[in-house]
């Protein structure tokens, strides 16, 4: 399957002309049309005019995603007015199986052109490419958590930010094993690659990694202003074998030994890869504070120190998006860690995935089919969404009125007892 040549869609491709604008898949091989689009998804996130150097890391980084632009003919330039690329991302799923999803980014309207359809345009267009593909579900991040619900996502996974006040705790994990050592970003990503791997099949609701995004884990891309300041770290077992890293910077402060320490990111492919990093972190010398983001909902961390309140949390919030497009497919992806039958009334505005649906699991393993029983429970798409990796949202969907009928037998079937997790951005 070849996602990046096929066609772009007629439907939006015929309301957009309507409008007069034009969607176009971009050539990442013509560099000035592919720096004109990179151009237009920086603005878009407000970062800076991208440089020579960031145009060029980009485009080798970036050409093997399927890359659109919408483009407004009658103003004198090469740069979108509207962005979004895709590619297939293998999304681990409960029972450890890897899925492919349709995972979508760079998702840009330029402010000139608000209120003409491009955002419709272009989730439409992907989601219907994909639905033709029989990828069987979709995938995203997201900047603004009120867009995405209108074309069927809902909010699967959940992240937590985390503050330590490392001069107010001590260490109170178990005694730590292996060996921690500096290394070279550049020197060390291809076995950082294979760390990230492990991390990523380790945990439903974790994507595989194209070479873009782990990259930017272990070290800092091209038009970082803090490059200097970057370390990592790396955790390998008392074997040798590589288990774990953490990148951070750390900032100053006026007190020369209340030094801030900002994680970029910690992977961790086991348990004593977690506690081996995380106890480095906590006993850094001139350090007052670690701040860490994109860490799961049941991260261990206040059993690992000695006053609970001094490791907060600040912030928890909505982080991957799930687009159910194939319920059959998708539902038989997953395992399950009870038994049982449901059917489910599904509803999707777009055509794609409604239906009424009998899911029946046994000793874990799930068989859909189409059925004409009486529902057990309604839902919109979203919903299904929100539930499908395992997290415990069904009772609260149920009472916002987003999932009728035997939203505990949902429950019951569909909830894992480890959450998901997404630890990463896309």
């Amino acid at each position: 399957m070849d996602y990046r040549t096929q066609p772009i869609d007629p439907t939006s491709e015929r309301d957009l002309s309507a409008g007069g604008l034009r969607l176009a898949l971009v050539d990442t091989t013509d560099a000035a049309a592919f720096d004109g689009w990179i151009r237009a998804d920086f603005r878009g996130f407000h970062s800076g005019r991208p440089k020579e150097e960031v145009l060029e890391e980009a485009r080798g980084y970036l050409g093997g995603r399927r890359t659109t632009g919408v483009y407004d003919d009658a103003i004198p330039t090469r740069e979108p007015v509207g962005t979004v690329n895709s590619w297939v991302a293998p999304l681990t799923v409960p029972g450890g199986a890897r899925v492919d999803a349709w995972a979508i980014s760079s998702v840009t309207v330029a402010p000139t052109h608000r209120r003409r359809g491009i955002a419709r345009a272009l989730l439409g267009g992907e989601l219907r490419t994909a639905h033709a593909l029989g990828v069987p579900l979709a995938i995203l991040t997201v900047s603004e958590s009120v867009i995405y619900g209108r074309w069927g996502f809902g909010p699967a996974t959940y992240a937590t930010a985390w503050t330590v006040d490392t001069k107010r705790v001590r260490w109170a994990g178990a005694e730590t094993t292996g060996r921690l050592s500096f290394t070279d970003p550049e020197e060390y990503r291809d076995t950082a690659e294979r760390v990230l791997d492990r991390v990523m099949a380790g945990r439903h609701g974790e994507i595989g990694l194209e070479t873009y995004l782990a990259h930017r884990l272990t070290g800092p891309l091209k038009g970082n202003t803090e490059a200097d300041q970057y370390r990592l770290v790396r955790y390998d077992s008392p074997s040798g074998e590589p288990e774990g890293f953490v990148s951070y910077t750390v900032k100053g402060d006026d007190d020369f030994t209340r030094h801030t320490v900002d994680v970029s990111y910690l992977a961790a492919a086991t348990d004593e890869a977690l506690t081996a990093l995380w106890r480095y972190l906590l006993e850094l010398d001139l350090v007052a504070s670690v701040k860490v983001w994109t860490r799961g909902v049941d991260e261990p961390l206040p059993a690992l120190v000695s006053d609970i309140r001094g490791a907060q949390v600040t912030a928890v919030e909505d982080h991957l998006w799930v687009r159910i497009l194939d319920v059959p497919a998708a539902l038989q992806a997953r395992t399950y860690e009870g038994d049982g039958s449901i059917v489910l009334e599904v509803a999707d505005d777009l055509g794609m995935a409604g239906g009424r649906y009998r899911l029946t699991v046994t000793d874990g393993r799930a068989e859909v089919a189409t059925t004409e029983d009486d529902a057990d429970v309604t839902l919109p798409v979203a919903s299904l969404g929100s539930v499908y990796l395992g997290h415990d949202t069904a009772r609260a969907l149920a009472l916002a009125g987003r999932i009728q009928g035997d939203a505990e037998a949902l429950d019951r079937l569909f909830r894992t007892a480890v959450p998901p997790r997404l630890s990463t951005w896309f």
